[in-house]
Parts: structure tokens; C-alpha cells; sequence
């Protein structure tokens, strides 16, 4: 063998040398080389059916995958959204709503972008806790839930965002509505009327109307101020005439409250937070 051939041998040895010390030395990746060598619509198929399977990370990763691969393709805008659908379904909100947030910013007049506001607003609504507990998640939904009604107010996704908006303004007035509680059970009125005076005034649409002018009339009655006692159980009269908290009102407000009903108008619903 000559010098030549020797040399050019060893220089090709080197060079694989290097390049393996380069990877650290790690076995190569035989899926990864193949997944680069497939086309577009098959990678695709891949991720689905990782979804499919319920492995829902690496169905993002696989779906991300496409969109790196062949980012100037009708594949990997829908792609992203598949990524955020994974998150979304495997209960990484945080993720899903990047993803979304990124999406709407590359794609705004995209025809999957009214469902892309839609399942933020959803990460968000998922997450909404008991009315005992901080609200800023409720809070978050309730903004995507009329960011989505804003924008696409005829769609699909609009009518069923003014369900769940229903049930998020709820939330915040329970919310509410405990805090009133917690002041009307310790004898601070005035704070007490604060907060059922906002619910009344922000959250009119609530289950939670009916006891809040009903406790309305309770506070002004403690605190003497006679004439806005009568105004709100005429209002709570002309409204709920039949509900309990009328009842209650209205005998509060003649002063013939029998001692059993004192006791349950009284601490309905108070509770210590």
C-alpha cells in the first residue's frame, strides 16, 4: 500500500473520529435519520397517531417536528395547532396556550384561528377551582371566553364560549358573595355592603342576585339605614317575588320574623373562609 493511500486512510479514520467526539460519542439515532427522510404527510400521520395513542407528549414533539421540517408547508400551520390540541388534551396548559399565543401571531387570518382563541380560552376554563380559592384563573378564562365572542361572534365556538362565560361570571360572584359573608358574619356591614353591592352591579345575570339584595336589606337593617333596606327588598320584591330571600326580606323588613326563621336568615350560608 502506498504512503498516499495510508495517509488518506488515517485522514477519513480522523474525521469519524471527530465527528463521533463531537456528538459526545452517542449512538446515532436511527428513527430520528429516517423521520428526516420522510415526507411531510407522513410525519403528520405519525404525530396523529401518537395522539391517538394518548401519548400526548410526544405527539407535540412529533407535530412540532413537522412544522420544523417543512415549516413553508399547508402541513405546518395546522401541525401547530395539533401541537397545542396534544397539550391541551395531556393537561400542559401552559404549553397549549404558547403554542396558541405563537400561532394566532403567525397565522391571524388563518380559518383554524376562531378555534385557536377557543382552546385558549378552554386551557384557561379547565382550570377554574371552587369559589373558596383564588379567582385569577376564572378571571383569565373569563377574557379569552369574550376575546372569542368578540372577534367571532357568529361562529360555533362564539355560542359555546357565552355558555362557559355564564358559568365564569357565577364563579366570580360566589366568589364575591363568600367574602360579604365572611364580613356580614363579623359585623362589618359597611364592607359587607361593598361586596354584594358589586355583585349586584357587575354579576345581574348570577344565581347569586337574589341572596345578595336579600343580604342587601339584612345589612342596611343592622346598620339603622331603613329607607335602603326597603329599596333593595322592593327591588329583590319586584324581581324574585317568589324566591326565599324575598320572604326573608320582606318579614326582616315588618320586624315579625319568627325566632327559628332569625336563626336561618341569619346564618344561611355564612361561612368562614
Amino acid at each position: 500500500m502506498s504512503m498516499i493511500n495510508k495517509t488518506t486512510r488515517l485522514g477519513a479514520s480522523l474525521l469519524v473520529m471527530g465527528v463521533l467526539a463531537a456528538c459526545g460519542a452517542e449512538p446515532i439515532d436511527d428513527e430520528a435519520i429516517a423521520e428526516k427522510n420522510e415526507s411531510v404527510d407522513a410525519l403528520y400521520d405519525k404525530a396523529f397517531n401518537t395522539l391517538n395513542s394518548k401519548e400526548y407528549k410526544p405527539a407535540i414533539e412529533k407535530f412540532e417536528e413537522v412544522e420544523r421540517q417543512h415549516p413553508y408547508s399547508p402541513w405546518a400551520s395546522q401541525a401547530q395547532v395539533m401541537a397545542a390540541y396534544s397539550a391541551y388534551r395531556g393537561g400542559y396548559y401552559e404549553d397549549a396556550i404558547v403554542i396558541l399565543d405563537r400561532f394566532v401571531k403567525l397565522h391571524p387570518t388563518h380559518k383554524a384561528a376562531p378555534y385557536a382563541y377557543y382552546l385558549k380560552a378552554l386551557c384557561y376554563y379547565i382550570q377554574i377551582t371552587d369559589v373558596g380559592r383564588d379567582q385569577k384563573m376564572t378571571e383569565e378564562a373569563r377574557q379569552a371566553l369574550k376575546d372569542v365572542i368578540a372577534r367571532y361572534p357568529d361562529s360555533e365556538y362564539a355560542q359555546d364560549a357565552k355558555l362557559k362565560l355564564d358559568l365564569t361570571s357565577d364563579h366570580l360572584a360566589g366568589k364575591e358573595m363568600e367574602i360579604g359573608r365572611y364580613y356580614l358574619e363579623r359585623d362589618e356591614y359597611a364592607a359587607a355592603v361593598s361586596r354584594f353591592k358589586y355583585v349586584v352591579d357587575s354579576y345581574e345575570t348570577t344565581s347569586h342576585i337574589p341572596e345578595a339584595l336579600h343580604r342587601l336589606v339584612e345589612c342596611y337593617l343592622r346598620l339603622g339605614v331603613v329607607g335602603e333596606a326597603k329599596k333593595y327588598a322592593a327591588v329583590l320584591g319586584h324581581n324574585f317575588p317568589g324566591s326565599d330571600w324575598y320572604q326573608y326580606s320582606y318579614k326582616m323588613i315588618k320586624g315579625n320574623l319568627s325566632p327559628e326563621e332569625k336563626e336561618d336568615v341569619f346564618d344561611k350560608y355564612l361561612k368562614v373562609l
